[in-house]
């Protein structure tokens, strides 16, 4: 199975990562439609993931005041644990390096901070929530 990660380029792109979005975040974890799509994703990098050519991740990076936050990191239920989502990370990771960004974060649901963790976040700050799910800020403490 080949996975590859490509930052978005066109707007059929950005519709099948925005797919991904709703499937994972709004249908999945009931997060409002209107909270997941929002302004910031006008100003986002934005990538996906596909596996043998089929769409089944994305993440978007914000950079704001010199800082990456990585988020809307998803991956299709039937495509967790094959690497797609260390493969997002990594590439968003690599994106924010290039452009010399040095404080990298993201906000992670709780039940995935050891995924992070193993892709070199810490937790910082207390649990909080977002969308109606528990989160950890997470900052990058080692390269990737």
């Amino acid at each position: 199975m080949a996975v590859r990660v490509k930052k978005i380029a066109s707007r059929a792109e950005l519709a099948k990562a925005y797919s991904i979005r709703v499937r994972v975040f709004v249908r999945e974890q009931g997060v409002p439609r209107e909270m997941e799509l929002d302004e910031e994703d006008k100003t986002a990098t934005h990538f996906l993931a596909t596996l043998d050519g089929r769409p089944v991740g994305t993440a978007r990076m914000v950079i704001k005041r010199g800082q990456a936050k990585i988020g809307r990191m998803a991956v299709l239920k039937s495509c967790r644990g094959k690497g797609i989502g260390q493969e997002l990370l990594k590439s968003a990771v690599r994106l924010a390096r290039r452009r010399r960004i040095r404080r990298i974060f993201l906000h992670a649901q709780i039940q995935v901070i050891g995924f992070y963790e193993k892709m070199g976040f810490r937790s910082i700050g207390p649990v909080f929530n977002e969308a109606g799910i528990r989160h950890r800020k997470m900052i990058l403490v080692r390269g990737r």
